[in-house]
């Protein structure tokens, strides 16, 4: 009999990210943070253009894109696998008025499955949060990369976040994790050497925290080319309430190649 616990897998998220105190914290981003000046920063300068057709991953309660809408862009399709984040932002959609968003269910993954985004070629893409990183296992986040890579034009920009494995204050904490990955002692719920999945106030979290090593080869390898990457605190100084959101983290982009 094997008594190990499942592996973390997308149903575990998805079921995750639809609890009551996931969706209320997500949703209270939206109402209340709004877009990071980190995030506008990148997306200001790679997609300038406020008709350009911008497709959101992982958009969760709608922060990203709400916050974009009021930038002045009209021409936005976001999507999140989890029908209660969904709902959520289509609330904050008929709260204010705004029209020139599309909000959908769809996995990243799968965009086929989706004929509104499958047959639509998008001019810039986002997945911000860690989005990307919040979907277990390698070749599915290369799976992900690959069909965004698909639906967008030649040249269209990426813009994405993830934590950062290789910062120096964690590194004697990898270190260790490293020891437990090598005697088979590690979380059994892991599939890899730098996930986590722990429990708080906002419920549980699944998380890939990635090297740079990493990021560039399943970028080479699914159809983009990186182009730049630095830490959100060398972008800009973020208000106290984005600062308590979230921890510091990596912004990157790359271009269809």
């Amino acid at each position: 009999m094997n008594d190990q616990p499942p592996k973390v897998d997308g149903a575990t998220v998805c079921a995750d990210f639809n609890a009551i105190n996931t969706v209320l914290h997500y949703t209270r981003a939206a109402h209340f943070i709004g877009l990071w000046k980190s995030e506008w920063t990148l997306i200001e300068r790679y997609l300038p253009d406020r008709t350009a057709h911008i497709l959101e991953a992982g958009c969760g309660a709608g922060r990203v894109a709400v916050g974009l809408w009021h930038q002045g862009y009209r021409n936005i399709t976001a999507f999140d696998f989890a029908s209660e984040l969904i709902e959520q932002a289509d609330s904050l959609k008929q709260e204010q008025g705004i029209t020139g968003i599309t909000f959908l269910q769809a996995d990243a993954t799968r965009l086929g499955e989706s004929s509104l985004i499958d047959y639509t070629r998008f001019d810039g893409v986002l997945f911000m949060f860690n989005g990307m990183m919040q979907i277990p296992g390698r070749e599915n986040r290369r799976a992900a990369m690959r069909e965004l890579s698909r639906v967008c034009r030649p040249s269209a920009p990426f813009i994405f976040t993830t934590h950062d494995r290789e910062d120096p204050k964690d590194l004697k904490a990898w270190a260790k994790e490293a020891e437990l990955w090598a005697k088979g002692e590690q979380n059994p719920r892991l599939l890899e050497f730098g996930d986590r999945y722990f429990s708080d106030e906002t419920g549980n979290t699944f998380m890939h925290l990635p090297d740079r090593k990493e990021i560039q080869e399943d970028l080479a390898l699914t159809g983009w080319t990186h182009v730049h990457d630095t830490t959100r605190n060398e972008l800009a100084s973020e208000t106290p309430k984005v600062r308590n959101f979230s921890d510091n983290c990596r912004f990157w982009v790359a271009k269809k190649s």
